[in-house]
């Protein structure tokens, strides 16, 4: 028999997950022990699904599959300890790809629209129209620059392009995507930073990428230029973005997800007019417990019979 171990503590969400994976995986047995039986479950543990803190890597003798509850953890999951064991980890990407799609959209319709203005208005029962077709951007007249064009990204660029956004895209493995005028390697990012009206970040949280948003690459953006973040946050100096903001160096900001989380009530981006913030909720929708027990699903069985995982993660890289 080979065991999986669902590691404390668990979602809510993941109820009943162990009976259905033993269902429908012949010779899986699936534990999902207290906290304090934890450790003694891990050393005959095969493979692992949740959060595995590294005491409890250290716990384990026979591991060979860890399956991550999101596509993109928190900072510091990727310890050097596990990074160092042969343990093949896998994801949950693409599993709320269409979701935090419609975010973005939401927040680039928004900003494009000046929306935020109005809210503040509304609040105030202000009727004041600006009628200045300068206040609005246009997005079949504009150009958008996709860091990050994995499935997010390239979901957002195609959403642009049927508004006639003309869309380029900027990835670690540029290949040629649905609705892209082009897709560019990394080196290409400062140049094509100057040229966009959008630039929107869905980036994984890399060592790569931490902090690549800052005080030099907001100067080379256009001040008419709107950044949006759905990434993650530590890809993004926000106390660069807020003084590039206060200096005029761009025209505004939707973010999602932020460098410290929650945000604090104190941070000045709060208070920004021209900045739009939700709180780390682009993922949100219907299905989404159900898309990530497809992927455990799969993998299981996969793991059992032998085969190649789905979804791996190159864990010096983090994504």
């Amino acid at each position: 028999m080979t065991l999986l171990v669902m590691v404390p503590p668990q979602r809510e969400s993941t109820a009943g997950w162990a009976e259905r994976l033993m269902a429908e995986v012949p010779g899986l047995t699936v534990a999902r022990p207290s906290a304090e039986d934890a450790a003694w479950a891990l050393r005959e543990a095969d493979a692992a699904y949740g959060v595995l803190p590294v005491e409890s890597l250290a716990a384990t003798t026979r591991l060979r599959w860890f399956q991550a509850q999101q596509a993109g953890p928190p900072p510091g999951f990727y310890y050097p300890e596990l990074v160092a064991h042969p343990v093949v980890v896998t994801n949950m990407r693409d599993t709320y790809t269409d979701h935090v799609a419609t975010h973005t959209l939401s927040l680039v319709l928004a900003l494009c629209r000046g929306l935020p203005r109005y809210i503040r208005d509304q609040q105030t029962a202000s009727w004041n129209p600006d009628w200045d077709p300068e206040a609005i951007v246009s997005l079949s007249e504009a150009t958008a620059l996709v860091v990050g064009v994995g499935a997010l990204g390239t979901e957002i660029g195609r959403l642009l392009a049927a508004f006639g956004t003309r869309v380029t895209g900027i990835d670690v493995r540029p290949s040629a995507r649905p609705g892209f005028a082009d897709v560019l390697p990394v080196e290409a990012l400062d140049e094509q930073l100057p040229l966009a009206d959008l630039v929107i970040l869905t980036v994984p949280h890399t060592p790569d990428t931490e902090g690549m948003i800052d005080a030099r690459r907001l100067k080379l953006l256009k001040a008419s230029a709107y950044f949006v973040n759905v990434g993650r946050g530590p890809t993004v100096q926000l106390d660069a973005l807020d003084a590039a903001l206060a200096a005029g160096q761009l025209r505004g900001a939707a973010l999602d997800v932020f460098e410290t989380e929650p945000l604090p009530d104190d941070h000045p981006l709060w208070r920004r007019p021209e900045v739009l913030i939700t709180p780390h909720v682009a993922g949100v929708g219907p299905h989404e417990a159900e898309r990530r027990f497809a992927v455990l699903l799969d993998n299981a069985r996969r793991f059992v019979a032998g085969d190649t995982l789905i979804n791996v993660v190159d864990k010096s890289k983090w994504f």
